[in-house]
Formats: C-alpha cells, structure tokens, sequence
C-alpha cells in the first residue's frame, strides 16, 4: 500500500521545506519525481533546488531534459517518472490523481490558498478508503505536527 502524506504550508513556503525533504528522500537512497502544477513556478522550483544552501544543492533535472533517467530527482509538469522515482511530490497546484507504483506519494499544498486547500480536501476524500493517509501541519516554530 502506497503511503500518502498531505502536507499543509501555512509558516514557511514550499521552496524552504521541499529541499528539506527531498534530502531525506536522498539518504534513504530513494529517487524522486516532483510534479509541478504551474508551469511559471518550475524555474523557480529548479532554481531553488540550487540555491536552497550555500554549502550544497540538491542534483536534479527537468523530466523532459536529456539525461532525466539518470537524475535522483526530475522536476516534471505531467504525470510521467521519466527517472524511476520511488517518490513522487506534488506541489504548486498538482494534485494526485492516480496513486501508481510509488513507495510513497507527498502532496504539499499552501494553506493560504483557499482553492488548492478546497482541492486537498477532496484529494484527502478521494484517497482515504484505499490508502494509508496522513495529514502534517506547520506549528508558528515551524515543527510538522501529524494531526490526522
């Protein structure tokens, strides 16, 4: 069974916390894909994959790009895996649809927009009879707390 967490931005915003988790992801020898619903943000989503520290970047590439199969992380704005990924994301505005062949999928969605906060209700709704969900949410001081 495919493990789905939700994860509700609401103290600090996607660019910080992605780099965060995706590090995880790489110690745990996992690749990932991260499907981005805007595609005006993957510039930004790439750059800060880059940039997120001084000391080091996260290596990755674009789904469509000509080694994407090789990447550990591959930023794509469809539902493809073009690198194997055994984790998926989804972040600005991307939603899951289909569950696929993934160890995990991590849907991480800004509490401060009521659209995609009213789209992350019905994905919750939709997912919760035949998958194993949790819900995480930012405290003030930035700690994840699992409500659900």
């Amino acid at each position: 069974m495919t493990e789905i967490l939700f994860y509700h931005l609401e103290q600090r915003p996607l660019e910080a916390v992605l780099p965060l988790l995706l590090e995880k992801t790489l110690e745990r020898g996992w690749r990932a894909v991260i499907e981005i619903g805007d595609e005006g943000a993957l510039a930004g989503i790439d750059q800060a994959l880059w940039t997120y520290r001084e000391d080091s970047f996260l290596p990755h590439g674009l789904g469509d790009g000509d080694h994407a199969a090789d990447q550990p992380i591959a930023l794509v704005l469809d539902q493809s895996n073009p690198n194997n990924a055994q984790l998926r994301f989804f972040a600005k505005g991307a939603v899951p649809q289909e569950v696929g062949d993934y160890e995990r999928l991590v849907f991480m969605f800004d509490g401060h927009d009521p659209d995609i906060v009213s789209r992350a209700r019905q994905a919750w709704k939709a997912l919760k009879d035949e998958h194993q969900l949790t819900y995480w949410q930012q405290e003030s001081n930035g700690k994840w707390v699992k409500k659900a």
